[in-house]
Order: structure tokens, then sequence, then C-alpha cells
């Protein structure tokens, strides 16, 4: 990411590019891929990163948790799970923020061939005869497994995007209830 990511956010654009940078970072690490590749529930996964990632995000801008609940539209329970680390994604999330305090924010696309094949200088030096169209198949089945992780990130953004609309229409009608009763 080129933008400036704050790692203590300010505002509502401040929380959506930590969490934003959190979720990406979570999904980008190696063993996540390597987790999603061979998920049985890939959207359950993805989605339980994206709510803690959303948590920490929104925790780090001093919000309670029952505010973090209500905007969410998760129970308290979950979020205290996410951020406390007692859920698989909340502790991939805070171990992501804990890097980004270390290093920075980071998000680069990790060498998926480098997970499972050996590179081609590795194939040379080993005597192995890697021939062009077996890289060619190699690449294009990482490509279509980098494109479906891209299609399942997209979609867990949308699923996103559409609970916080829910959220911002509820709040709305909590709102308009509340003038009325006045």
């Amino acid at each position: 990411m080129s933008e400036e990511v704050p790692l203590t956010p300010i505002g509502r654009e401040q929380i959506h590019k930590l969490e934003s940078a959190l979720l990406i970072g979570s999904i980008l690490r190696p063993d996540v891929l390597e987790e999603l590749r061979k998920a049985e529930e890939r959207l359950t996964w993805v989605d339980s990163l994206a709510v803690a990632a959303a948590a920490l995000a929104r925790e780090k801008a001093k919000m309670s948790v029952s505010q973090i609940a209500d905007e969410l539209g998760r129970s308290e329970a979950t979020i205290r799970n996410h951020l406390g680390g007692k859920t698989k994604a909340g502790q991939i999330v805070r171990e992501t923020y804990e890097r980004f305090l270390r290093e920075g924010v980071k998000l680069e696309l990790p060498s998926i061939f480098e997970l499972k094949q050996p590179s081609l200088e590795e194939a040379i030096r080993s005597g192995e005869v890697v021939k062009k169209e077996e890289v060619d198949k190699l690449k294009e089945k990482y490509e279509a497994e980098i494109n479906d992780l891209k299609n399942q990130l997209s979609e867990a953004r949308k699923s996103l995007d559409e609970l916080r609309s829910k959220i911002e229409k509820v709040k709305d009608a909590l709102t308009n209830v509340v003038e009325l009763l006045k």
C-alpha cells in the first residue's frame, strides 16, 4: 500500500485503512494462504479474519467492546474472543498488527512459487530438467489460485461493506425512533 496506514487510527477513514491493511496483511501470510487453500469453509475463515481485523482496528481507535460489537453486528463475546486472541483469526490479526508495529505496514504478495516448488535456480543446481511447458503450467496454476484468493478477498470485502451498510441503516432507524420518542 502506498498510503500511510495509521496504527492508532482517529476517525472512520483511518480505522478503515488499518482494518484493510490488517486483513490483507493477515491473508497474505504464507501460513494463512496455505490454510485458505485447503480450508473447506474458506469464506467463514476469511469472514473471521475480516471481523478480527475490524475489531482490532476499532480497539486501536479506543472504541469499547460494546461499540465494536454494535458496529460490526457481532456479539460482545465474539469480539472479546477475537481481541483476546482466543480465536485463530484473532491471533493471526494481532500478530500482523505487532509485525506492523515492528516493521511498518508493508503489504507485498509472497512468492507463492517458493511455497510449493523449488526456484528455477535450485532446480538447475539439483540437476532437474525444467521444461518451459512445466513452468508455464505452474504459472497458470498459481495465477489461478491467486485470482481465486483475490476473488475471495473481494467477496469478503463486499460482505463487510454490506454489513456496514446494514449497520448504518439500523443506526438511522434507531436515531429516527429516538427522535420520535422525544
